[in-house]
């Protein structure tokens, strides 16, 4: 009896921006014999080839530590054996696409008029991702003759590195999509969370930028630094939440009164530190240029690659 070929995963990629690029890295480095994968990466600018050639064996080294990815011949590599492949059109791109995924400008008309064209042009049976920070899939899919097909999937950045995928569907979004779009990440050990409606900004945006108003509002205020404030952060908050997000933190920490005695003991406490919240505003005020400058004085030598691989450390450590 012939051997049957593994049916190859063709995932097409619109847009240029790092996380796409993190995207590619990602996928190829799943790729495997028992299933390939193959990547297509479209987006408008005319040296994207270049651009993705230069920058996808960046991201390959981080997570793969242990083989050699010499820069001037992987994506050379990837190309002619057909696991990477730069298109020339939209239409091209998603042609015969398993996955069409695309972070394009956070603007919806963009978004809107984009989806139908993708829907004419990709098989039947292709799910639909959308990568935004901010546009919900039900705003995205109001043209789509299905918009049933198209369910945000979030990674947090950078994906290459970072477990989460938060699965965002709007109500027309079919369940069979949302199945095989969480066993997909699953299967590349991705922790996958399906959020139950729709909100701006997602979950873990909207967690972390309210730290960020905070931390913006005590710079301000001259509490403390910007390195300060990430000096607290690294050495108290930062290791524990690798382990417990803050409900579990604060249900474990109060003993046998869980974390409604915590509320009991400390309500007070944090009644006070949220009335007295900061509520700075983008592009409002005088804080930008304060933090601005200390954050630029204070990283002015920062590594990406180093963060990232300290990042993947602390990632396998919390596996253990």
């Amino acid at each position: 009896m012939a051997h049957r070929q593994p049916e190859p995963l063709r995932i097409t990629l619109i847009g240029d921006s790092a996380t796409i690029i993190s995207l590619a890295a990602l996928y190829l480095a799943r790729s495997t014999n028992d299933r390939p994968i193959y990547v297509t990466v479209w987006h408008p600018r005319p040296d994207l080839e270049t651009y993705v050639s230069n920058n996808l064996p960046v991201y390959l080294q981080e997570i793969l530590p242990n083989h050699r990815v010499d820069s001037s011949s992987v994506s050379h590599f990837l190309i002619n054996n057909g696991f990477l492949r730069i298109a020339i059109s939209p239409e091209s791109a998603v042609l015969n696409a398993s996955i069409v995924q695309e972070q394009g400008p956070e603007v919806l008309a963009i978004k809107s008029s984009m989806w139908p064209v993708i829907e004419r042009h990709a098989p039947p049976d292709c799910l639909f991702w959308s990568s935004t920070n901010d546009v919900p899939a039900s705003q995205q899919s109001q043209y789509m003759g299905y918009p049933g097909r198209l369910v945000v999937v979030r990674s947090y950045y950078p994906p290459h590195i970072m477990p989460l995928v938060e699965v965002a569907p709007s109500p027309a979004t079919k369940e069979d999509v949302i199945e095989r779009t969480v066993d997909f990440w699953n299967s590349i050990g991705r922790v996958s969370v399906v959020l139950k409606k729709e909100c701006t900004g997602f979950v873990a945006n909207r967690l972390e930028f309210a730290l960020l108003r905070e931390a913006i509002h005590l710079v301000d205020e001259g509490v403390v630094t910007v390195e300060e404030v990430d000096t607290i952060v690294q050495n108290s908050m930062g290791p524990r939440w690798t382990v417990a997000g803050p409900f579990k933190n604060f249900h474990l920490g109060s003993g046998t009164g869980g974390f409604d005695g915590f509320c009991k003991d400390l309500g007070g406490t944090v009644q006070k530190c949220w009335d007295e919240s900061g509520k700075p505003r983008m592009g409002e005020g005088q804080w930008e240029e304060k933090v601005f400058a200390q954050t630029r004085e204070a990283y002015r030598n920062a590594n990406v690659a180093e963060s990232n691989r300290v990042t993947m450390g602390v990632l396998d450590a919390a596996e253990e």
